[in-house]
């Protein structure tokens, strides 16, 4: 009992501020993280449909990019707020955290906060294109787009990944960090790891999302070349991600291994430094270091870990009760993990299954299950994402700059219940931002079915001129009774 008594007395020395400090930031990065995929991806995905359009000149694939940049452009709208509580948010309430590190690992968040400018200047940009620029210099401005996106993905996870492997300074007597190096600060040994697995993992994210949503009007009956399209595009590019993201996986689960043993053996549940240490999948790690329920496989996470059942694994007992997650977060990381894993492991079989259908006859599968699969396979990443957030997160404790700084140390002094009242406000605002976001996508989908009926445009064929402006051919000259904006055409 004398590791759960030290660590039940660290628990009860944490100030009272901590747990709604906690609960605040988790549920605003939760809630962030599900906007991310779209606006990392979907630029992307618009874009490649963009492409198909100039390519083919297809009525529905011009159709198609145009919508999704106007998706693009609501859901980046709301990623800029969430966003932005966000950055409110760390300032607030971990001051130690900016304080006394912010000069050695600050910079990422100012690529990032460039790079949001810069996306909302190209968005605006793209969106305004349409039909007032040359095909080509249009999609040419659109380019930039996904590599904006890009750089500020690199700004985030250059801040965490950090983090989790802090480096590029030295500490002096009084323990404050000087001599910063700025390039081992941002490239640190998990940045490369976590930053590829992050981006691949929006990317097919994103398009599991979009080819869902037309997934579902397929099993509603709806087999026009609109619907077909609008998943094959975007569900191929996710497909083709899928064993990509598998091979990341591995590697960033091999990086965490080396880099941060600890972490790793909350992963696993692994509590005694061993060799031949079985997997587990799924199940509960108790105070004693047993592990009641899941799966039991012996001497497989010695194998994964090092390819070979003689591969010594870091336990949990390695380091002091304060210096390690509980057992109750180490039960969140693994659980969290599996889920992850297990989730990967179902899409790459999702994409094997549409690339067997697409090779043999260059068509969809045509089991209605693939179409449920592929229905769900959007929310499936989504709770991925969360997965893999958390078991990056909790899988740290109780450290936030790992192995310099705990949680506690860098949490704000406001009183608890003021930061608990700040978490109401925050909830109801989000639900009501996504309320409206939902009532804003709802409304322009209906708007959008109701045009097409009319039109006819979802079969393929090419409205005529005298159509809606969003139904005319693009950069071509608009309808008589389309409002003149007063400049050239």
């Amino acid at each position: 009992m004398g590791p759960v008594t030290g660590a039940l007395q660290l628990l009860a020395q944490d100030p009272p501020q901590l747990l709604p400090a906690r609960e605040l930031m988790a549920f605003s990065l939760g809630t962030h993280i599900l906007l991310v995929p779209l606006g990392v991806a979907l630029p992307f995905i618009t874009l490649l449909m963009h492409y198909r359009a100039l390519r083919t000149d297809d009525p529905v694939a011009w159709l198609l990019a145009r919508r999704w940049s106007a998706v693009m452009a609501v859901q980046f709208a709301v990623g800029v707020v969430t966003g932005t509580v966000l950055s409110f948010e760390l300032g607030l309430l971990w001051p130690g955290l900016l304080g006394r590190w912010g000069d050695v690992f600050g910079l990422g968040f100012g690529v990032e906060a460039w790079a949001f400018f810069l996306e909302a200047v190209l968005i605006a940009v793209y969106l305004y294109g349409w039909r007032r620029l040359g095909r080509r210099t249009h999609f040419a401005l659109g380019v930039p787009l996904p590599l904006v996106a890009l750089l500020g993905a690199f700004g985030i996870l250059a801040a965490n990944s950090w983090m989790n492997t802090p480096r590029g300074f030295r500490l002096d007597a009084n323990g404050d960090p000087v001599d910063v190096d700025v390039r081992q600060a941002v490239f640190t040994p998990m940045f490369g790891p976590e930053y590829w697995h992050f981006v691949v993992a929006m990317f097919m994210t994103a398009g599991f999302v979009v080819a869902g949503v037309y997934a579902t009007g397929m099993l509603r009956g709806r087999r026009d070349r609109y619907h077909r399209l609008g998943f094959t595009v975007p569900f191929t590019a996710a497909a083709v991600l899928a064993p990509v993201q598998m091979f990341l996986g591995d590697f960033i689960a091999r990086s965490v291994f080396h880099q941060q043993p600890v972490k790793f053996a909350a992963m696993e549940l692994v509590w005694e430094t061993d060799t031949h240490v079985p997997e587990y999948i799924f199940g509960r790690l108790n105070p004693d270091g047993s592990v009641s329920g899941g799966i039991k496989i012996p001497q497989l996470d010695s194998i994964l870990a090092g390819f070979s059942p003689s591969t010594r694994v870091t336990g949990l007992t390695s380091v002091p009760p304060g210096d390690r997650p509980t057992p109750g977060q180490a039960t969140i990381v693994h659980t969290a993990f599996d889920v992850m894993v297990g989730i990967g492991s179902v899409l790459l079989l999702l994409a094997l299954w549409y690339a067997w259908a697409w090779w043999r006859r260059r068509d969809l599968p045509r089991s209605r299950w693939f179409l449920i699969a592929a229905a769900g396979s959007g929310a499936a990443c989504l709770v991925a994402v969360e997965a893999g957030w958390i078991t990056t997160e909790v899988g740290r404790q109780p450290w936030i700059v790992y192995g310099h700084m705990r949680v506690a140390e860098a949490v704000t002094d406001t009183p608890a219940g003021t930061l608990w009242v700040v978490f109401g406000v925050v909830v109801a605002g989000y639900a009501a931002m996504l309320a409206v976001f939902l009532t804003v996508l709802l409304r322009m989908r209906t708007r959008w079915r109701l045009e097409d009926e009319r039109s006819g445009v979802r079969e393929g064929r090419r409205p005529a001129a005298a159509e809606s402006p969003e139904h005319a051919t693009p950069y071509g000259p608009r309808p008589p009774h389309a409002p003149s904006s007063g400049g050239r055409r």
